[in-house]
């Protein structure tokens, strides 16, 4: 019973991954000039709705709706781009843990006070380094 209700989470977690969803940007409301044209725009195009409403075919119906919200929301507020992510693994980083890893190898031979203080001090280095990256 868990082998398969893990089969079907891991699935649905790779079929949400699949699609791209078009995101629009919100931020863009909280300027007022921007906000008026998208209000305008939407309400422009659900008064073009009203003649629409009348016919029968259901599903056109709602494709017409969605594109009133998706192509003003589109123009006015424009899509939100993700972010980059840093990459951390850099050639900087491979030298900052070879350096602790020495360190680390000289207080185990030799455990006295001045050992001891050069991997704390690497270790602050390496740490104030990349919080700052």
């Amino acid at each position: 019973m868990v082998p398969k209700v893990r089969e079907g989470l891991a699935v649905s977690k790779q079929a949400v991954k699949k699609f791209d969803v078009e995101r629009f940007n919100p931020r863009a409301l909280n300027e007022l000039e921007v906000r008026k044209q998208h209000q305008i725009k939407i309400s422009n195009r659900f008064s073009n709705l009203d003649n629409l409403s009348d016919s029968k075919d259901i599903n056109r119906a709602w494709e017409s709706m969605k594109d009133n919200i998706k192509i003003p929301a589109k123009e006015s507020l424009g899509l939100y781009e993700s972010k980059q992510h840093k990459h951390c693994f850099d050639e900087e980083w491979l030298g900052f843990l070879e350096q602790k890893k020495q360190s680390k190898m000289q207080w185990v031979e030799d455990s006295n006070q001045s050992s001891v203080d050069n991997l704390n001090n690497v270790r602050r280095g390496a740490s104030r380094h990349f919080r700052n990256k």
